[in-house]
């Protein structure tokens, strides 16, 4: 590898390197300790010295050095890990440099065109694969360690590396901490003690920092059970932050294929980089703070302060750039931010051309000043270019003009406040299907109704318009305290699908998509998908109280948002809570606003809640029990087991409190979740809990701590609802008549924000993060112990066995996923289906993992036998093989009495499994395995370019698309449970040509083994045998004539010339297989062409019973732990060097 020429004064410093070889101008020496004559006590300290020093030696031990005859400096310019590379350097240098160095009169131009040769050819190495790293000379360095200390496949791409101690046990090995794609790998070499590490990231329960009095700070990796702590880090947070995206892009890639397809910056898994994890990290929290589109990037970030009108002051903040929007947010505690859309701004200008500052002219006579702007030139012509604002001539000689007309908003809205005018950020669509929200139908306010709960309303509305007087109004309003402080007092009837449309994001969502909920309804109109029936099922059971949803136009327009959004995205489809919480937003919002408003909901705000397996809702719990240890102590000590209280808040979260508390209490809760998220959520839940913590911790059982809290939900009013009795929700528990309070749900929203209100939306952020890994990894494992107690009752395998054969199994599914986005295997993990069916192989995965876990040396990957087991074993014929069927093979083959491995290998050369003649085995290795299924018999005549990587045709419908066939399944179901027990009766005769593989397969399997001479004896004696009782049959039944007479003789003679195989013959190489199995098909087969000759399994079993040798091979025991052990040492270099 050619180095970025480095100047070092000694060539031979403490007589670290010892030369090789060396002319006028380069010198090539070995690193002192390897090589010949390395090892010993200077091997092992200059070992250590290297891996400490993290010097480039310790994998590159051979380096180059240029220098001039007159100069005492030398210059590293090569390095090389084993000699035969270093020498083609030095070759090269010989053969291209040494010959033009004659023409250059001074040493100092030599130097400089070397240097110059040098440089010129790593930029040509690096034009591709380092341009975005920032560092790209170390990077090599750090990249060859890596890829010759762990042998990964060459594709795996390293990210980034740190200098770290890993600690085992209590004695700390200073190495180096590498983090690529798919594995975190740790290496340390301290005096011959090698410490190496490789831990892929979906393997990983728990990422955390911690502290303890040993450790001052690390990072605890928790791995199946066992814990792995990195200290001494020098960058510790920016450390964690990279192992946590990194691991976080792994779950979403391989089990959480929903979330990850929303990804599209973590497409391509070779191309992901740390300058690249950091950009997608900081636009994901600019997304989340700002709720934005989930297309929106960062882009520029510059400090500056911001003029605020209503408390006349600048506001120290930054000023965030994304495509189509310019966010603002204070950094001074204030809590005050604007989002400002690129539509609505109408001019760019600079006040005063002696100061660093900026006025932002919007739509609604608003103006924005930001002032003390780093770079505000270019903040000035990146908001000009988007906003399509173009500095023509026109333009600037009409600027001072401008400059005056912003300048005087801004005077008239500081003097002025009230003044300013209502600011729409949506424009209104003519072709909505319905443009009322459905409360203003059923229960439209009365305006001369004097009543003392109409008057509050009245004063709430009043109160929020002087807010929107002093604040703005719309999406360049300004959030603030206050803001949040009229949320927790509750928002006005007539103001809530406003604001809801403006805290959640989705006003920006619908101003940009006019026409497309139109459209989309239109589409999805007499679809009928297993989302759809759903829908219908559920569509009588949401809020069936209202009399919103007792009348067609209510139901009409619920289903038609439902239809219309498992149409847009069919990943989630339907899900059960999804009906109740739209059926609340189409009380307050216009039918379009109601589909945006649960679009933000699904895909922004609860993400992953609306799926098969929840994760989301599960992963909040997770978060909500970490709250619960944290500020309510007094309820852990009492009950330490808080399942209890994840399993009876999943309805809080994914009803937002809907589906316990009364409607018009419950729409309090969801005013504060559309401004706060779902930290709002968590501190209404631990509010909940705080308020009955007398109860709880007195209560015995689950069942008593249900009822109190379905009495105190029972119990919570909204004093000031000014919502009729008929419209008002009836409790949802069972109401107690002798309860003798009641609490009001604004208060227990105040008492909520006072108590909780200090829990940071960036720290439930990080806890989601944390508590995502584990629980997907428990969701795994419970797929893993299920599947598991399926399959133990049906084959001999201990449990821990099964537990490392899952584990396998399911790695090598992975491994094909690794290094690119189109695997099948990818597509083939689909969490919705039985547990069975989540993880299955394709040929090619199946025929690596059964290489490795077979008994016999002779199943190679490239063997012809594991496509003979893999059609064998694929029952349904649909190119896949699940954990169930892979185990069945196996347990027969390591716990199966003689006879039924002997059966095993008999059906092995029967159809489906063996499907030719030994003369056409070539060209069947060289296709791919296609398979025949009911439905796909045209695929015969495609090759296998035709088809993805492993021939595979999934054929499952998409999940909110198509209907499941119950009746196919059902089928199934019965097929299996009639199916008996298949006897050696059962099974057809072999023909010629099949016995003649058969034979072949034996010699092969017996290859290699100690017994290998006797082995093939009996084998030959049992085939002579075999065909002398054909002959003998044949004479009994038919008249013997010459002609027949000859062919059984001849058919003996064959078979007594392969009684003494030679090693070439049985060798495990295609092609001698191929010599082999066309030399016996010649010589047994040719003379018998005009006979038909077969054997019974009986006659064959029988045959070889009488042989101890070849039954004492079968029934040879195989140590399982042993087994299991190699494969996993092997699996990941097996498929590194596929």
């Amino acid at each position: 590898m050619w180095l970025k020429p480095d100047e070092m004064l000694l060539k031979n410093a403490f007589k670290l390197w010892v030369t090789e070889e060396d002319n006028e101008y380069f010198v090539l020496q070995r690193r002192r300790g390897y090589g010949e004559g390395g090892g010993g006590l200077t091997g092992l300290l200059v070992g250590t010295l290297d891996t400490v020093l993290d010097s480039t030696s310790k994998v590159a031990p051979f380096r180059i050095l240029h220098h001039t005859p007159d100069s005492q400096v030398y210059w590293s310019i090569a390095c090389g890990v084993t000699k035969e590379e270093i020498l083609q350097h030095w070759d090269w240098l010989q053969q291209n440099i040494m010959r033009t160095l004659s023409v250059f009169d001074s040493s100092e131009d030599i130097t400089s065109f070397v240097q110059g040769k040098i440089r010129g050819l790593i930029a040509e190495e690096g034009k591709t694969s380092l341009v975005l790293e920032d560092d790209p000379e170390k990077f090599r360095e750090a990249l060859l360690r890596f890829e010759k200390w762990f042998e990964l496949p060459p594709k795996e791409k390293l990210v980034t590396y740190y200098s770290c101690s890993y600690w085992r046990g209590k004695v700390p090995c200073q190495g180096w901490l590498y983090l690529s794609t798919n594995f975190m790998c740790f290496y340390s070499y301290l005096l011959g003690a090698e410490v190496k590490l490789i831990i892929s990231w979906d393997e990983i329960w728990r990422l955390e920092k911690t502290s303890n009095v040993i450790l001052t700070e690390s990072i605890r990796v928790s791995v199946h059970g066992e814990d792995h702590y990195f200290s001494m880090l020098l960058h510790l947070s920016e450390t964690f932050v990279i192992m946590e995206q990194l691991a976080d892009y792994s779950i979403k890639r391989l089990f959480d294929k929903e979330a990850f397809q929303r990804e599209p910056a973590l497409s391509d898994p070779l191309q992901i980089t740390k300058r690249g994890l950091e950009a997608h990290a900081k636009s994901e929290q600019f997304r989340t703070f700002f709720r934005l589109p989930k297309e929106e990037n960062l882009l520029e970030v510059h400090e500056s302060f911001l003029w605020v009108p209503f408390s006349h002051y600048n506001t120290l903040g930054k000023i965030c750039l994304s495509e189509n929007y310019l966010c603002f947010a204070s950094q001074d505690g204030s809590q005050c931010h604007v989002i400002i859309p690129m539509r609505e701004v109408i001019n760019v200008e600079k006040p005063d051309s002696g100061s660093r500052a900026l006025t932002v002219c919007v739509r609604g006579k608003r103006a924005l000043r930001f002032s003390e702007v780093r770079g505000y030139q270019r903040l000035a012509n990146s908001i000009r270019s988007r906003c399509g604002i173009s500095p023509s001539p026109q333009h600037s000689a009409s600027s001072e003009a401008i400059r005056g007309e912003c300048q005087s908003l801004i005077n008239h809205f500081d003097d002025n406040p009230e003044d300013v005018t209502l600011m729409v950020g949506q424009k209104d669509s003519s072709k909505a299907v319905s443009t009322e929200a459905l409360m203003t139908v059923f229960h439209p306010q009365d305006v001369e109704n004097l009543d003392p709960k109409m008057l509050k309303e009245k004063m709430k509305e009043q109160s929020w318009n002087i807010h929107f007087s002093e604040y703005g109004r719309g999406t360049s309003m300004f959030f603030t305290r206050k803001t949040r402080d009229l949320i927790v007092r509750g928002v006005p009837e007539a103001l809530r699908g406003e604001l809801w449309m403006l805290f959640s994001g989705a006003v920006n969502d619908m101003a940009t998509h006019p026409g497309y909920y139109t459209d989309l309804v239109e589409q999805s109109l007499g679809t009928s998908t297993l989302a759809t029936d759903e829908i219908e099922r559920d569509l009588h059971r949401s809020l069936p109280e209202h009399p919103a949803f007792q009348s067609d136009t209510g139901i009409s327009a619920l289903r038609r948002v439902l239809t219309a959004y498992a149409y847009r995205n069919p990943k989630i489809g339907y899900c059960q809570a999804m009906n109740i919480l739209t059926s609340v937003l189409l009380l307050y919002a216009k039918e379009e606003e109601a589909f945006w408003l649960l679009v933000a909901v699904c895909e922004r705000m609860l993400p992953d809640y609306f799926n098969r397996r929840i994760i989301g809702a599960l992963v909040d719990q997770a978060v909500f029990e970490d709250l619960i240890r944290d500020h309510l102590p007094q309820l852990v000590d009492h009950m330490t087991d808080l399942s209890f209280f994840s399993s009876v808040s999943l309805s809080w979260f994914l009803t937002l409190f809907i589906s316990v508390l009364p409607i018009e209490s419950a729409v309090n809760v969801v005013d504060c979740f559309f401004y706060d998220g779902i930290k709002a959520i968590l501190q209404l839940g631990l509010a909940v809990l705080d308020n009955n913590m007398g109860a709880l911790i007195s209560c015995q059982d689950d069942a008593e701590a249900v009822t109190i809290l379905n009495k105190f939900f029972d119990s919570v009013t909204n004093k000031d609802s000014p919502l009729p009795s008929t419209v008002k929700q009836a409790s949802v528990g069972n109401n107690d008549k002798a309860s003798h309070f009641n609490v009001d749900i604004s208060e227990l929203i105040r008492e909520a924000y006072e108590k909780y209100g200090n829990i940071r939306s960036e720290e439930v952020e990080s806890s989601r993060k944390r508590n995502k890994l584990h629980v997907i990894q428990t969701l795994e494992d419970t797929t893993k112990q299920n599947v598991i107690r399926v399959v133990t009752q049906e084959v001999r395998f201990s449990a821990s066995h099964l537990d490392g054969l899952y584990n396998l199994f399911k790695r090598q599914h992975f491994l094909s996923c690794y290094w690119t986005m189109k695997s099948p295997a990818l597509l083939h993990h689909d969490p919705s289906l039985a547990y069975l069916e989540q993880y299955q192989l394709g040929f090619q995965q199946f025929s690596v993992l059964f290489s490795l876990l077979a008994p016999w040396a002779f199943c190679n990957a490239k063997s012809t036998l594991s496509l003979w087991v893999f059609r064998l074993i694929d029952e349904n014929q649909d190119g896949l093989v699940n954990f169930k069927e892979f185990c069945f093979a196996l347990d027969t083959l390591y716990s199966g009495s003689f006879t039924n491995k002997l059966k095993f290998l008999f059906k092995l050369h029967l159809p489906p499994a063996f499907t030719g003649s030994p003369l056409h085995l070539k060209e069947e290795r060289i296709q791919h395995f296609i398979p025949v299924t009911e439905d796909s018999s045209h695929l015969s005549r495609l090759t296998a370019f035709d088809l993805p990587e492993d021939g595979v045709i999934k054929k499952s419908p998409e999940r909110g698309r198509g209907k499941v066939d119950l009746q196919a399944y059902l089928k199934q179901w019965q097929n299996e449970i009639l199916k008996k027990e298949e006897t050696i009766k059962d099974l057809p005769r072999i023909n010629q040509t099949q016995f003649i593989q058969f034979s072949k397969t034996l010699y092969n399997i017996f290859h290699g083994d100690p017994e290998e001479e006797s082995l093939y004896r009996a084998v030959a004696h049992v085939t002579s045998l075999l065909l002398r009782m054909e002959e003998v049959g044949r004479r009994l039944q038919e008249p013997s004539s010459p002609s027949e007479s000859a062919n059984p003789a001849n058919a003996t003679a064959a078979a007594e010339e392969e009684e003494e195989p030679t090693t070439e013959e049985a060798s495990t190489t295609p092609e001698s297989s191929d010599t082999s199995s066309s030399r016996y098909s010649r010589d047994a087969g040719t003379d018998l062409t005009e006979m038909e000759w077969s054997f019974s399994f009986e006659q064959v079993l029988a045959s070889l019973l009488n042989e101890p040798t070849i039954v004492s091979f079968f029934e040879r025991p195989v140590d399982v732990q042993t087994k299991l052990g190699q494969a996993r040492v092997a699996q990941l270099k097996l498929n590194a060097n596929k």
